[in-house]
């Protein structure tokens, strides 16, 4: 598959001349279109919601598609929660996955009436103590050796996520003793995952630990979230998820193991981010510099701290070299930032077009977990996003940092 931009090199000269590089673009139609497909493959189940992962892309014009496309969102801090609250979110189109959390954000959660995903066993008493338990509780649960994970999430059994198999049958047994009747369930082992394979036995997982759940606890579950992980295609060669497959071999297990088994026809739920906002999302930065001693490197006007999945991951984006999509790639470069840190690079022996300074490079696929990941080390200001809706109509959606906001927290 050869990835190509959704714009043409006219419309991006017009944005730069709005806008200086480095910044992020995001394409809002192919979003919609993407969720619109996303939430039609799974419109065979009897309920079926898709909650946003906001720490994916949390800025609220993003998460406004998804509140118009009919989304939830899942929430894992006080500020994700507030950006959900703040954009029009309620009750329990939230679902509040946090791990460590302090009470305050338990507090705000139960004050919107939110979904409340327990990560840990001594959640319970700790939620009780300080400010009571919610009418309807949902449980993480982590099946240890059980299952395998992947290299960005890691094995189940070394995560710090979730409740073990027999804390997630005692965790129920004491919400159901404290009177909690509404109950979810959540899990999530895998990241950036394109085997659907791996999802489907996800499915046969969480769809018989309901069974048990009924049969040992007597717990009726009215949403399973089979949380997110599923990947994007990020290298070309690699093949992108059918909707429409999985979706139907999930159903077809729902129907074996929850219909065939007369439980309690639970709502499905997934809570992606990557793969909702991923593709759609290019970072544009712009050659400074070339430098050549024992490689070549050609240093450009972001960093890592605009995108640091290369760096903290050995992640792959592929890059467009404006202009030059059609010239030869046969030169070696490793493209860098200007932070200090050896590790502040995008690729490392990327064949490209011969680059020269002044040429524009965008990177693919960074629209989940980019710009949120950024930071200001050596002082780099975060850059601005950008929403284009197609022809040269744009919005800014985010402001680039200025030295003032750098500085507006210090005391001279």
């Amino acid at each position: 598959m050869k990835k190509k931009l959704p714009f043409d090199n006219d419309v991006l000269k017009g944005l730069m001349e709005q806008y200086p590089t480095p910044f992020y673009l995001y394409d809002e139609r192919a979003i919609r279109e993407n969720v619109r497909c996303f939430n039609q493959a799974f419109s065979g189940f009897p309920d079926f919601q898709e909650y946003f992962a906001v720490k994916a892309a949390p800025n609220p014009h993003l998460m406004k598609i998804f509140l118009e496309e009919g989304c939830g969102v899942d929430c894992s801090s006080m500020a994700e929660l507030i950006l959900a609250e703040r954009t029009g979110f309620t009750g329990e189109n939230i679902y509040m996955s946090a791990n460590d959390a302090p009470i305050e954000e338990f507090a705000k959660a139960k004050s919107l009436g939110a979904v409340i995903n327990l990560d840990d066993i001594t959640n319970i008493p700790f939620i009780e103590e300080n400010i009571g338990l919610p009418a309807m509780i949902s449980c993480r649960y982590n099946p240890g050796p059980l299952r395998t994970g992947n290299a960005i999430i890691g094995n189940p059994i070394e995560a710090k996520y979730g409740f073990t198999r027999d804390q997630i049958y005692e965790g129920y047994k004491i919400l159901k003793e404290k009177g909690i009747q509404r109950f979810g369930i959540h899990t999530m082992v895998a990241s950036n995952e394109l085997n659907p394979e791996y999802f489907l036995e996800t499915a046969r997982m969480m769809f018989d630990l309901v069974y048990k759940l009924k049969v040992i606890v007597g717990v009726d579950i009215e949403v399973i979230n089979l949380g997110g992980g599923l990947g994007i295609p990020y290298i070309p060669e690699d093949k992108p998820i059918n909707y429409e497959a999985l979706a139907s071999d999930i159903k077809a297990i729902y129907d074996e193991k929850i219909i065939g088994r007369d439980l309690f026809p639970a709502k499905i739920a997934f809570e992606s981010g990557r793969l909702m906002t991923g593709p759609y999302g290019y970072l544009v930065t712009k050659v400074l510099h070339k430098k050549e001693t024992y490689k070549d490197y050609i240093g450009v006007d972001a960093s890592m701290a605009n995108l640091m999945r290369p760096a903290l991951y050995n992640a792959y984006h592929h890059i467009t070299v404006i202009g030059k999509e059609n010239e030869h790639i046969d030169h070696k470069y490793d493209i860098v930032g200007s932070l200090c840190e050896n590790n502040d690079k995008f690729a490392i022996d990327r064949y490209l077009p011969k680059l020269e300074i002044g040429d524009i490079l965008v990177f693919h696929d960074v629209g989940a977990h980019g710009h949120c990941m950024g930071f200001n080390y050596n002082g780099k200001l975060r850059s601005a996003e950008i929403l284009w809706q197609g022809g040269t109509k744009s919005k800014l959606i985010r402001r680039a940092e200025t030295l003032d906001d750098y500085f507006a927290t210090l005391d001279f």
